[in-house]
């Protein structure tokens, strides 16, 4: 694809790095942004490089959050005694999005898949099996997505904390094995939480 200018390449080529984006995709909202008012476009700018520079991440879940501790964590209506365990913050938008969960979270950051070089210590376990081990979480509810990886997360996080006198529970499989959360239709994923059963029962089935 030949382009007559070398801002509108840079630009394109750049849009197109982002996941789901191929370059004809990039082109067209490359082209919409240049039809658009140009403060418009400042606008975009401003906000992406605010998020970038001044986001954090919750110290106590891992959430993004704009300030130290998230709008979930310090809120105490929460039943912070039930911990669901999740992937990324798309697994939290989905699971809030249903409004069948009054817990709070704790966000791994990924799982465990060494084909892609990822192991336990790259992602937020220590700190989990920390909160665990302070005695003040009375339920942990596994809710990876049912893949090898997630599986694979699951069994780990329960051989360090299988000793801890705690209920253990994962989401009931109405979502499909291979799913991800993130694709699941709201009152699919709002049954499977309400409905979780005990972890030891997976392992058998």
């Amino acid at each position: 694809m030949e382009f007559s200018s070398k801002l509108l390449q840079n630009a394109v080529n750049e849009v197109a790095q982002l996941p789901g984006i191929g370059r004809r995709t990039a082109l067209r909202l490359v082209l919409h942004l240049l039809r658009q008012p140009e403060d418009q476009t400042h606008q975009l700018s401003k906000a992406l490089l605010a998020m970038r520079s001044s986001i954090n991440f919750c110290q106590q879940c891992h959430n993004i959050s704009d300030q130290l501790v998230c709008e979930i964590c310090s809120n105490p209506n929460r039943n912070h005694s039930t911990v669901c365990v999740v992937e990324d913050i798309r697994d939290v938008l989905a699971i809030e999005s249903t409004a069948s969960f009054r817990g709070v979270y704790h966000v791994l950051g990924g799982k465990i898949s060494p084909m892609d070089g990822i192991g336990p210590s790259d992602l937020n376990i220590q700190s989990l099996v920390n909160k665990v081990n302070q005695g003040k979480i009375k339920e942990l509810i596994f809710a990876l997505s049912s893949t090898m990886e997630g599986d694979t997360t699951n069994f780990y996080i329960y051989k360090q904390i299988q000793d801890a006198e705690i209920t253990l529970s994962t989401i009931a499989r109405g979502i499909s094995v291979g799913d991800e959360l993130e694709y699941a239709d709201e009152v699919t994923l709002g049954r499977s939480i309400t409905n979780r059963v005990p972890f030891e029962s997976s392992l058998k089935s």
